[in-house]
């Protein structure tokens, strides 16, 4: 069977992840109710008898929470996968298409669960937010930061057994300078601070993206391969 072509190669697979992501329609909604219970706790634990919280601490604990969430969502996308449907894959598409098609489905998924996360937080802990615009734009980076990192490791860790305690090991740690850089630019628009000073870490975020988009697409096929 001769291959698609790269771009039908991922509308293709795109269309089967969110065919499967909705007959198992428990994965997403465990992954809702984690979100819910995860704000709940922390309104019961800073919220609920001060009635307030400093925007640091607000920004460092919804950052805490993507980062669990995005390890539970993203950690499915290869660990998942049985063998015999791998198999099938190596013959009917490109590994280069598997993995792009897994990072923009999963980029979705995290933005999808960010945005639940930001209307819970925002929300429950009213917080005021100078710039809506700029966080939400560092959320999307994020999201797909997340997913770009995650994914790729999520394919390493498969091929060791899918070893789930190993896809924490190896993803907090490089998660660590996107994290640092995302923290900077969301507590900048909480505060309201000039866009001209968030600009150049806005487009250091973009340009790790980028960067972990090209070595997923040049490292995996010998991944897939192996």
């Amino acid at each position: 069977m001769l291959k698609l072509n790269l771009l039908r190669e991922i509308q293709v697979l795109l269309k089967k992840e969110f065919v499967l992501e909705w007959r198992q329609k428990n994965a997403l909604y465990s992954l809702v109710l984690y979100v819910a219970s995860t704000v709940f706790i922390c309104y019961l634990s800073f919220y609920l008898k001060t009635q307030q919280i400093g925007a640091i601490t607000w920004n460092a604990l919804f950052w805490i929470i993507l980062l669990f969430i995005s390890i539970n969502a993203i950690a499915k996308s290869f660990m998942a996968e049985k063998k015999e449907r791998n198999f099938y894959y190596y013959y009917i598409a490109s590994p280069e298409a598997i993995i792009l098609s897994k990072i923009i489905y999963n980029a979705s998924l995290m933005l999808f669960l960010s945005l639940i996360a930001y209307l819970a937080f925002t929300t429950i802990f009213p917080i005021g937010i100078q710039d809506r615009t700029i966080f939400l734009i560092n959320l999307l980076l994020g999201a797909v930061g997340f997913s770009n990192t995650l994914t790729l490791i999520s394919g390493i860790v498969s091929k060791a057994n899918n070893n789930g305690t190993l896809m924490a090991i190896l993803s907090i740690p490089v998660m660590i300078p996107i994290l640092l850089v995302l923290i900077k630019i969301s507590i900048h628009a909480i505060d309201g601070i000039s866009r001209s000073l968030i600009y150049d870490k806005l487009m250091i975020l973009g340009a790790i993206n980028l960067i972990l988009v090209t070595l997923s697409f040049i490292l995996f096929p010998y991944l897939w391969k192996s």
